[in-house]
């Protein structure tokens, strides 16, 4: 880590916000906050080594097979096999001859799976030949997710358990668990630079690493960016964005700039430009890196959070879920999913499951992993907090 990006990140002491509430068609909001230890004396010279220019050339990537992507994104669509518009997805018109016709019918596109998205830059996507099993939280919090309510080896066996259970729930579609961490979190107060964001340290990212590693797994570096923006924010954290392994969340409910609101007490919002950026950012880094296709998270479970979804382009070099991130009883959530996420088609989609928000009255259960897979489309992401 450089001493200028260093200096950026310096620490608040921060108020961790608890989980996000279902609105949307659950019609409430919920907010809590839980006391962390003080960051005190944090170093950043325990980044990541500095690697020597190299004038070696890697070999090309493999191709992406595009037939394949297809095939497997009808599948997440339900979309039957007889279906005209299986055959007209493959073939990428709407004006097509069935198998044993005579005659051209005119097929009328469907939501899912998305025209137009953008194939990815090479073989090596993950998405959606593979879902992605996360838990998600900051290590200095039990009250904001699985990752700091747990000892890391306890942790480690609950996500392996989560992972083995959609992987029976759907043979056909490997899972890769991941941690899905909160390196920058939404404060109370507005500490030092008036942005009401806690930044952690190195350290922290780096224990997030090396959990992922013990899983072959992968990490996600989530921003609350509070009057922060991104373009101020993501830059702090290009070393560890740059490994191929890490990924991007963003959560519009905890980013208040638009609104001028300090977090907690209004739901924050994102437009299709924020994510643009985001998503441009990162294909910046795959391009000169030579990395695999990132993936960026948008969590939402409000129409308000993310605006212009239209206008949101998917990229070559980045994948983009949305990522239903309420939490209530079934019917509140499916409901959640039916008309915030689905209803708004981008690309990918994900689901967030909570194991205590989700089991409040009137709750009767979470959801399993096969209601979840039976919705259209069937999430690709999966996180639990």
């Amino acid at each position: 880590m450089t001493a200028k990006k260093a200096s950026l990140r310096s620490i608040n002491k921060p108020i961790m916000y608890g989980a996000a509430a279902l609105v949307g068609l659950g019609g409430f909001f919920a907010l809590g906050y839980s006391a962390l230890p003080s960051l005190l004396a944090v170093s950043y010279g325990g980044g990541l080594a500095q690697v020597a220019t190299s004038t070696y050339t890697p070999p090309a990537p493999p191709p992406l097979d595009k037939n394949a992507y297809n095939i497997k994104l009808l599948e997440l669509a339900h979309v039957a096999t007889t279906s005209p518009w299986y055959y007209a997805f493959l073939q990428g018109t709407t004006t097509i001859t069935m198998p044993g016709a005579t005659t051209s019918i005119s097929v009328t596109p469907k939501s899912w799976p998305v025209r137009g998205a953008a194939y990815p830059a090479d073989g090596r996507a993950l998405l959606p030949f593979n879902r992605i099993v996360s838990y998600y939280g900051n290590f200095y919090s039990r009250n904001m997710g699985v990752l700091g309510q747990y000892d890391p080896e306890e942790m480690l066996t609950r996500l392996k358990a989560a992972a083995a259970q959609w992987q029976a729930a759907d043979p056909n579609t490997p899972v890769i668990p991941a941690i899905h961490y909160i390196v920058e979190v939404a404060q109370g107060s507005a500490g030092k630079d008036g942005k009401y964001v806690g930044r952690m340290p190195d350290d922290q990212i780096e224990k997030a690493l090396d959990l992922a590693k013990q899983v072959d797994g992968l990490v996600f570096l989530d921003f609350q960016v509070g009057l922060s923006d991104l373009p101020s924010e993501l830059p702090l954290y290009e070393e560890y964005l740059k490994l191929p392994n890490v990924h991007l969340g963003i959560d519009p409910e905890f980013a208040m700039k638009t609104s001028g609101y300090a977090p907690g007490k209004y739901i924050g919002t994102l437009d299709a430009s924020d994510v643009n950026y985001a998503a441009t950012y990162l294909a910046n880094l795959v391009q000169q890196n030579n990395l695999p296709p990132k993936i960026l998270i948008v969590h939402r479970f409000t129409e308000d959070m993310v605006t212009n979804y239209k206008k949101i382009k998917p990229l070559p070099e980045v994948q983009i879920v949305m990522d239903m991130d309420g939490w209530g009883d079934q019917h509140k959530k499916i409901g959640t999913y039916t008309y915030v996420i689905a209803a708004e088609p981008v690309q990918f989609t994900g689901f967030k499951l909570f194991y205590k928000n989700d089991l409040l009255p009137p709750s009767t259960g979470m959801l399993t992993p096969q209601q979840v897979l039976n919705l259209t489309p069937a999430p690709i992401y999966i996180q639990y907090q």
